[in-house]
């Protein structure tokens, strides 16, 4: 519990001091999407599959401090630090600095407790090495697309 508790304090601060490039309406929407996608995606590896779980098997309260605290977060940081404007090569380098990063996250959190509170099923570290990129890139898709929406609103009323 104690590693959980750490890792939401540090990355909800790092979030609110880093430097801001999303709006207060794109950081609620990246906070939404995050949350819905790891729920969704949990019900059926986590619940159903068994392949992990946090804390307990089954559903556990204390395992929304992920899903509502700790991924949202860490998705806003690496949105408003990406190079988006930068080469391809420095977007590819950060990426995979975050891969790097994540992976190594996971591994902290499997171990025992108080620090941890991720358990493996028949998941492995390689499955999230390969899904981890797939994930950055859609949270990167869903922020262009909110974008290009909240620019295609600008001067309509609702």
């Amino acid at each position: 519990m104690v590693g959980i508790i750490l890792a939401v304090f540090i990355f909800n601060v790092i979030a609110l001091k880093v430097r801001k490039r999303l709006t207060r309406s794109e950081m609620l929407q990246i906070w939404l999407f995050t949350s819905l996608l790891q729920l969704v995606f949990d019900l059926f590896v986590s619940l159903k599959y068994h392949g992990y779980w946090y804390f307990n098997k089954g559903v556990d309260g204390v395992s929304l401090l992920v899903y509502l605290c700790l991924v949202p977060p860490v998705n806003i940081i690496f949105l408003n630090l990406f190079p988006l404007k930068n080469s391809l090569w420095k977007q590819i380098s950060f990426f995979l600095a975050w891969n790097v990063g994540i992976v190594l996250y996971e591994v902290l959190t499997l171990l025992p407790e108080p620090w941890g509170y991720f358990h493996y099923g028949w998941w492995r570290l390689y499955h999230s090495i390969l899904l981890n990129p797939f994930l950055l890139l859609s949270l990167l898709g869903f922020y262009k697309l909110i974008g290009r929406l909240e620019q295609g609103s600008h001067g309509k009323q609702v």
